[in-house]
């Protein structure tokens, strides 16, 4: 059978491109199509350049770095890779991975990471924090999201088969697609941590800075709660905006290599998450180094995180709500096990995506 798997971007090691290399396991001998690539990434995935074929937006000036500029010619960059001699196509897509041109006798099956955020559900976040809530560039901007909208539902039927990588992303894969999904978590690889029963006097978080992750909302409440120790690993555009609302209780580590980030993990008391995510895999991998999460109860975390066993979560995204949840979880530190913590997280291994993977491309088949 002849594979071809359909990415939107290669150009970080994120969630979905965690998502990807185990799928890339499962189908080694598959061709790789994508918007655009690093070729650091690709050698960090152990994937030749020779079996990745991207599209022309890889030659255009600044892709590599400013991609994301060229959304408007996504869907039309997508179209133009031609898998009409594969038999099964399988696409991992937030963005238009899943829209690629298929034909009646071929398989589609689409791993959802989520409908495009910027056209649907984070619309108006995304036109606020890019500054295009008036003007021409806003007008603009408006237009080609709204066609952007218009091409994700024609899509959609060239999907046979999609995939949620959460149930609260199988919700929204009903509601703005209506289509049904079935859920398969995403890998998480828990044997790269281990966990120390001891925990020392410190919260942790890690993330790309980004407006929806809410670093900044965490930054500021600490900055509220000098008695109190953050410790920030990450970068990414809010970086110099967040390193300003810093406090000396407040340590910015930038970029840092595995090793370190799992060191903090192991030591930390709790992890803070304050974005509300698809599904997370971050707050699951904290688990699994046995440290408890404080959580934005919305979204993926409430199907990772057993509030009240394996963390807490606080209502609202606010400071004030973030604050009043981390004063609670200082009184029941103690009471969290780290080997209960350690076990939920078990739950999301690499093994049973697999499985489960493997399975949904067996029965599309017999279909």
């Amino acid at each position: 059978m002849k594979i071809a798997i359909v990415q939107d971007w290669l150009t970080e090691l994120g969630g979905a491109e965690k998502v990807f290399m185990q799928i890339h396991q499962l189908y080694p001998d598959a061709d790789i199509f994508t918007l655009v690539y690093h070729k650091n990434v690709l050698d960090e995935l152990g994937i030749s350049e020779s079996k990745v074929t991207a599209s022309f937006i890889q030659k255009l000036p600044f892709a590599k770095k400013k991609y994301r500029n060229y959304l408007p010619l996504f869907s039309l960059a997508i179209e133009t890779f031609d898998l009409s001699s594969y038999d099964l196509v399988i696409s991992s897509s937030s963005c238009v991975a899943k829209g690629v041109l298929t034909h009646s006798q071929q398989k589609h099956l689409c791993y959802c990471h989520s409908p495009v955020r910027y056209a649907w559900d984070l619309y108006h976040q995304y036109l606020k924090s890019a500054g295009l809530e008036k003007g021409i560039k806003s007008f603009i901007a408006k237009y080609f999201l709204h066609r952007l909208r218009i091409w994700d539902i024609s899509s959609l039927n060239r999907v046979d088969q999609f995939i949620s990588n959460s149930d609260y992303i199988k919700e929204r894969i009903k509601k703005i697609y209506n289509r049904e999904s079935i859920t398969i978590y995403p890998p998480v690889n828990v044997q790269n941590f281990e966990y120390l029963q001891n925990r020392e006097d410190f919260y942790f978080t890690c993330s790309r800075m980004v407006p929806y992750k809410k670093i900044d909302l965490i930054v500021e409440a600490f900055s509220k709660m000098p008695d109190k120790k953050l410790v920030v690993i990450g970068t990414g555009p809010d970086f110099k905006k967040i390193k300003e609302l810093a406090t000396p209780n407040v340590t910015l580590l930038g970029y840092q290599s595995f090793s370190i980030l799992k060191d903090y993990m192991q030591r930390a008391k709790a992890f803070v998450f304050a974005a509300e995510e698809d599904f997370g895999i971050v707050p699951v991998e904290a688990q699994a180094a046995g440290m408890p999460v404080i959580a934005y109860g919305k979204g993926g975390a409430l199907e990772t995180i057993k509030n009240g066993e394996t963390g807490l979560f606080f209502e609202e995204q606010t400071i004030e709500s973030l604050i009043s949840t981390i004063n609670r979880f200082d009184f029941i530190a103690d009471q969290f096990n780290s080997n209960l913590v350690r076990k939920n997280a078990e739950r999301f291994n690499e093994d049973l995506f697999q499985i489960s993977f493997k399975s949904a491309v067996d029965n599309l088949f017999l279909k």
